[in-house]
């Protein structure tokens, strides 16, 4: 399969272990399948970038898909904030973060690959907002369907990064992804202001409800 790395440079050898400790799922080597969004995440910091593009052959590799059916949201979620900082202070966040690591983390060091969610921009700020309380989890499921999020597929192992062969790079001009990036944001935020203001149904979960209830994986309430 082909996949693509963004980066503000061109990258003919992936390095094992690179990146940094508090991207979504730690280190790792960060892909997609979808070009266009590459082209986004290249031009992230508004300036022009690159596109690489690999072969990958995964068979026989051990894959943790966090948006497979055998995972929750919340799966995903205790994986983030095992890794991501800039976490709200205060409110029930803190204890969020210890209950969801505690009871739903999915250790990734077993696997070679993961393919999860991509917690960019708007997105983490939907996922701060649940962990604080603000948000049910309900609207966290449909915040993370607003604008056009893409998954993303991380090489964790050494044996992973054995598949992977550099095909080409091409330029990424930030005039034209930079802008599309901003405007995607732009779109999921607006999207999620409009949902985030009713009132909730008095049958949805909030984190307090789920740490209160010792709610937990396997759970039928969280379906």
């Amino acid at each position: 399969m082909l996949v693509y790395h963004g980066s503000n440079h061109i990258v003919e050898i992936p390095v094992y272990h690179g990146g940094k400790s508090t991207n979504d799922y730690g280190y790792g080597f960060y892909t997609t399948e979808n070009i266009e969004l590459a082209k986004e995440w290249a031009c992230a910091d508004q300036r022009d970038g690159f596109v690489n593009s690999y072969e990958l052959d995964w068979d026989d590799l051990k894959i943790l898909r966090l948006n497979s059916p055998d995972y929750h949201i919340l799966n995903w979620l205790a994986i983030l904030t095992k890794y991501r900082s800039y976490w709200q202070s205060g409110s029930i966040a803190e204890e969020a973060k210890k209950y969801l690591q505690q009871h739903f983390f999915v250790d990734p060091s077993p696997y070679d690959i993961i393919i999860g969610y991509r917690a960019d921009d708007s997105y983490f700020t939907f996922a701060q907002d649940f962990v604080a309380g603000t948000i049910s989890l309900s609207k966290l499921s449909e915040a993370m369907h607003l604008g056009s999020l893409g998954e993303q597929i991380v090489l964790k192992s050494r044996a992973a990064f054995a598949r992977i062969h550099f095909v080409e790079a091409e330029p990424a001009a930030a005039d034209i992804y930079y802008e599309k990036k901003i405007l995607r944001d732009r779109e999921a935020r607006r999207a999620y202001r409009s949902f985030r203001q009713p009132v909730s149904g008095i049958n949805e979960l909030y984190m307090i409800d789920i740490m209160r209830e010792g709610i937990k994986n396997g759970d039928p309430r969280l379906r």
